[in-house]
């Protein structure tokens, strides 16, 4: 199973307290459920996220391979 980090951003890096973190998981469906199985409050947040991977939009539904980069975007207040 490839290991990725994922970046987290605004009130994701709170939900989360950190900004960043490795998992393994072969989607990015799967990496948000490794990354918040025990925290519902980055659950919550991770559910409003847009993902990029490697810099580019993706679906929870995107494959992630070994070394990928995942950058949880939450909602920004303005737009």
């Amino acid at each position: 199973m490839p290991e990725v980090t994922i970046r987290y951003f605004a009130a994701a890096r709170a939900a989360a307290g950190e900004s960043t973190e490795t998992a393994q998981a072969s989607s990015v469906k799967e990496l948000v459920g490794a990354v918040s199985a025990d925290r519902p409050e980055l659950a919550r947040v991770l559910g409003i996220c847009t993902f990029l991977l490697d810099g580019e939009r993706v679906e929870l539904t995107t494959p992630l391979h070994d070394g990928a980069q995942v950058d949880a975007l939450p909602p920004f207040a303005g737009g």
